[in-house]
C-alpha cells in the first residue's frame, strides 16, 4: 500500500470551524477540523505546469466557445477535451493545494496522477492536431483568428501535460521501486 506524501516544510495548517455562531455555544473543539494548505506546491515544476495548464486550457476553450464551433464537429471534440481536462485540472489543483491527498491514503495518488496526466497528454495531442487541421480561412476572419489561436494554445497545453506526465512518471517509478 502506498504511503501518502509527507507535508512540506513550507506548508501551513489552518484550523476552521463549521460556524462561528455554533462554535461560540458548543463545547470547545466540538466542531473544528484541520485543513492543510501547501503554498509551496505552486513553486514546484508540477505546480507551475498545472497553473499553465489551467490558464492556457481556459484560453483554448474560450477562444473556441466565442465562435460558431457547433457547426463543425471537430471543434466540438476539442471543446470536450479542453473543458473536461480544465475542470479536472482545477479539481486536482485544489486537492494538491489543500493537501487532501494526505487525508485519503487509500487512493494511490501517484498512479492517479500518472494516469490523469498521461491521458490528458494523449487526448490533448489528438485534440490539438484536430484543432489545427480544422482551421480554415473563411470569410469570417474572427473564427479563423480564434481557431488559429486556440490551436496554438492547445499545443502549448499539450506540452504542459507532457511535462506533468513526465514528473508523474518519475514520482510513480520512485514509489513503486521502494
Amino acid at each position: 500500500m502506498e504511503q501518502p506524501p509527507q507535508q512540506r516544510p513550507g506548508a501551513q495548517t489552518v484550523t476552521t470551524t463549521s460556524s462561528s455562531f455554533i462554535a461560540s455555544f458548543s463545547p470547545a473543539g466540538a466542531s473544528t477540523s484541520t485543513l492543510a494548505y501547501d503554498r509551496e506546491f505552486l513553486r514546484t515544476a508540477p505546480g507551475v505546469l498545472m497553473l499553465a495548464e489551467i490558464v492556457l486550457g481556459l484560453l483554448v476553450w474560450t477562444l473556441i466557445a466565442g465562435t460558431e464551433y457547433f457547426l463543425y464537429p471537430a471543434f466540438g471534440w476539442v471543446m470536450f477535451v479542453a473543458v473536461f481536462y480544465w475542470v479536472l485540472t482545477v479539481f486536482f489543483l485544489i486537492i494538491y493545494m489543500t493537501m487532501t491527498y494526505t487525508r485519503i491514503p487509500q487512493v494511490p495518488w501517484t498512479t492517479v496522477g500518472l494516469c490523469f496526466n498521461g491521458s490528458a497528454f494523449i487526448l490533448y495531442l489528438i485534440a490539438a492536431i484536430v484543432d489545427a487541421s480544422s482551421v480554415t480561412n473563411e470569410q469570417n476572419s474572427h473564427n479563423y483568428n480564434s481557431w488559429a489561436a486556440s490551436s496554438f494554445f492547445a499545443f502549448v497545453v499539450t506540452f504542459c501535460y507532457a511535462g506533468n506526465a513526465y514528473f508523474s512518471f518519475i514520482s510513480w517509478r520512485s514509489r513503486t521501486s521502494q
